[in-house]
């Protein structure tokens, strides 16, 4: 009977530490992956400056007000602003400024003119409600651009790196209990 529960007992540690040893190569997996993609997504973002906004003037641009080589079947919303005491045009994200330099939102569903029109619509609306906003900008003095939202700040960082941080936190605990374990059984089998 003894030499069964010693046996079981030993199945179980090398599972728990083999589950252990699993979620810690899991973890380093996972930073490594964060580490090439998010973190130099993060550190090569220039919108660091934190800044108040104050809305200058709107407009909804459609498809043959706007000038450029490639002209977009969407409208746009084109937002000026004050910021850090100068004129600036305001992009939603860091994205979109890539997307089109002429529209500060573009609509997610661009499949539907009419439901694009509506979406921009609804953000200018929030835009005139709320007038002053906080922004980002970059802190070069030459910069004529804010962006409404960063989409790789800190809170991004810190959101990615939670679960890889639980997990390695998590095998890390489980391989140190099994030793624990291990250990006061030895003592405990010693007297």
């Amino acid at each position: 009977m003894g030499k069964k529960l010693v046996m079981a007992q030993k199945r179980g540690e090398t599972r728990a530490l083999c589950l252990g040893v699993a979620m810690v190569v899991c973890a380093a997996i996972t930073y490594y992956i964060l580490g090439t993609t998010v973190l130099p997504l993060y550190q090569k973002s220039v919108w660091t400056q934190e800044s108040t906004c104050y809305l200058i003037e709107t407009n909804i641009k459609n498809c043959e007000e706007l000038e450029g080589k490639k002209v977009p079947q969407y409208p746009c919303l084109w937002v000026n602003v004050s910021a850090v005491g100068r004129w600036a045009m305001l992009y939603h994200t860091e994205d979109t400024r890539d997307q089109n330099q002429q529209c500060s939102y573009i609509p997610n569903n661009l499949d539907n003119y009419q439901t694009a029109l509506a979406d921009v619509e609804k953000v200018k609306a929030n835009f005139h409600k709320h007038r002053a906003f906080y922004c980002f900008s970059a802190p070069q003095v030459n910069e004529t651009s804010v962006v409404y939202r960063r989409l790789y700040g800190p809170h991004i960082l810190l959101f990615s790196f939670f679960w890889p941080t639980f997990l390695l936190t998590g095998g890390l605990l489980i391989i140190a209990m099994v030793k624990l374990n291990r250990s006061l059984s030895i003592l405990a089998a010693q007297k």
